[in-house]
C-alpha cells in the first residue's frame, strides 16, 4: 500500500485548501464504495484520525467512488481521504484584507501616493583601468532626490552629485535616464538635475511650508538608505532653527528641521513629508559617530530650498551677494584678544577691496600687519564668520552695507556695495 500526497481537486465540495492522502491498494480486491469497507483501510483511517486530535486539528472525512458504476471485484482501486486542517486553511482560503488602524492606512497612503515622487541617483566617476588602460565609468555614490515639476527638474542634494563625470536617474518603475546637472549652491548643499523623461511618469511632490512647522508633529522621509530603494522612515520633529555647515563651503545653512526619523546614508536628497504628504525639507545630514543614523538627522527647510531651485531653474545659479574677502579662522582672532572676522585678503577688484577695506600683510621688516576686523554690518553684532554669512543671506546683489571695522585702534564705517560671486 502506498501514501501519496496530492492538492485536492475544484470538483469536491469542500473549500478550504485540504491535503488528499489517496491509498492505492494492488494485488487484492476491495470495493471502493462505502458499503464494501477494508479492514486496512479502517486503521488508517483511525491512526489518522487519533494522530490529528492529539494535534487539536479538524479532521473531516470523506470517502468518494472513482465511478459509480465501479465493479466490487476490480482488480485495484482508490480511496480518497481528505483532511482539511486550520493550518492548510489559511494557506487556501483568500486572505481578507488585513484591518489597519486609522493613523495605519494614511502612512500607508501616504508612501504609496508619494513613492513614485522619489527617485534614486547614481553619481558615475571615470576611472582608467592600470592594466587595459581602458576608462570606465564606475560608481563613486548614490542618493536620493525627487521629482520637482513635469519638466523633468530632479532635486538633491549637492554632496550628492560633486564631483560626478555622470549622472544617472532611475524612477520608481525603474527606468533609468541620464541626468544634467541645470545647477547648484555648494553653499547650502542643493542641486538640480534634469532628465529627458515622458511627462506622464514624472509625479512632482506637493512643496509645503517650513514657516509654521511645531515640534512634535509627525514627518516621514523616504529614500534609498544603502542603496536599498523606496525606503519609509517616521519620526517626529524634535527641534527647529537649528544651524548646520555646508559640506562643501562650511558655509551656514540656518533654521534647519531636527528629525528622529532614521536618515542614514543613502537617504540624501530625499524628501521630509509632513502628515499630508507635503514636502517640508530635504534629507540632508546626520549627527552619528559611527556614520549610521543616530536619531539626529537634519533636513533643509523647504523654504529655503524653493528660492534656491527657482533661481537654479531660471538662471543656471544662484545669485548670493558677496563682500569679496577671505578671513582668518576664529581662534586666529579669539587670540588676539578681539571679537570680530579678521580680513585676510580683498582683492582690488572685490567689493570690499573697492571699498577701500584692508588685507592683513607684511611689512618690509616682515612683521605682520594685521588688516581690518570687522565687527558688524547694518548694524548687526559680527562676532564670527558665522554670523556674516547669515546677515549677508538677508541682503540681495546691488545692496549697500554699512561695515564697521577695528582698523589699529579706531572704529569706522565703510558703505560696501554687495557684488554677486562669479
Amino acid at each position: 500500500m502506498a501514501l501519496v500526497a496530492t492538492s485536492v481537486s475544484s470538483s469536491l465540495s469542500c473549500r478550504p485548501t485540504t491535503t488528499i492522502f489517496t491509498t492505492t491498494h494492488s494485488g487484492s480486491q476491495f470495493s471502493s464504495s462505502a458499503s464494501s469497507p477494508n479492514i486496512g483501510f479502517q486503521l488508517l483511517i483511525l491512526r489518522g484520525i487519533e494522530e490529528h486530535r492529539r494535534r487539536r486539528l479538524c479532521i473531516s472525512l470523506y470517502v468518494s467512488c472513482s465511478s459509480s458504476s465501479a465493479s466490487p471485484s476490480s482488480s485495484s482501486s482508490s480511496s480518497v481521504l481528505v483532511m482539511t486542517t486550520s493550518l492548510g486553511a489559511s494557506n487556501a482560503l483568500v486572505m481578507a484584507p488585513r484591518k489597519l488602524q486609522g493613523d495605519e492606512l494614511a502612512t500607508v497612503q501616504l508612501f504609496q501616493e508619494n513613492t513614485p515622487s522619489v527617485v534614486y541617483i547614481t553619481n558615475l566617476a571615470v576611472r582608467r583601468d592600470v592594466f587595459t588602460l581602458d576608462v570606465m565609468a564606475v560608481p563613486q555614490g548614490s542618493g536620493s532626490g525627487f521629482i520637482w515639476d513635469k519638466k523633468g527638474h530632479i532635486v538633491t542634494n549637492y554632496h550628492v552629485i560633486r564631483g560626478a563625470s555622470d549622472l544617472r536617474v532611475t524612477l520608481g518603475d525603474q527606468t533609468v535616464y541620464e541626468a544634467d546637472v541645470v545647477g547648484f549652491d555648494e553653499d547650502k548643499d542643493v542641486a538640480v538635475l534634469h532628465i529627458d523623461a515622458p511627462w506622464e511618469k514624472l509625479r512632482p511632490l506637493p512643496v509645503g511650508r517650513s514657516d509654521d512647522l511645531l515640534v512634535g508633529q509627525k514627518v516621514f522621509a523616504i529614500g534609498n538608505p544603502f542603496g536599498l530603494d523606496h525606503t519609509l522612515t517616521t519620526g517626529v520633529i524634535s527641534g527647529l532653527r537649528r544651524e548646520i555647515s555646508s559640506a562643501a563651503t562650511g558655509r551656514p545653512i540656518q533654521d534647519v528641521i531636527q528629525t528622529d526619523a532614521a536618515i542614514n546614508p543613502g537617504n540624501s536628497g530625499g524628501p521630509l513629508l509632513d502628515s499630508a504628504g507635503n514636502l517640508i525639507g530635504i534629507n540632508t545630514a546626520i549627527y552619528s559617530p559611527s556614520g549610521a543614523s543616530s536619531g539626529v538627522g537634519f533636513s533643509i527647510p523647504v523654504d529655503t530650498v524653493s528660492g534656491i531651485v527657482e533661481q537654479i531653474v531660471k538662471f543656471g545659479k544662484v545669485t548670493r551677494p558677496v563682500l569679496g574677502i577671505s578671513f582668518a579662522p576664529e581662534q586666529a582672532v579669539e587670540q588676539l584678544g578681539v571679537s570680530g572676522v579678521l580680513i585676510l585678503d580683498a582683492p582690488a577688484s572685490g567689493p570690499a577691496g573697492k571699498a577701500g577695506l584692508r588685507s592683513t600683510t607684511r611689512d618690509s621688516y616682515g612683521r605682520l600687519v594685521l588688516g581690518d576686523i570687522i565687527t558688524s554690518l547694518n548694524n548687526q553684532k559680527v562676532s564670527n564668520g558665522s554670523d556674516l554669512y547669515k546677515i549677508l543671506d538677508r541682503c540681495k546683489v546691488g545692496d549697500t552695507a554699512t561695515v564697521e571695522v577695528l582698523r589699529g585702534d579706531q572704529k569706522m564705517k565703510v558703505p560696501v556695495v554687495l557684488e554677486s560671486r562669479d
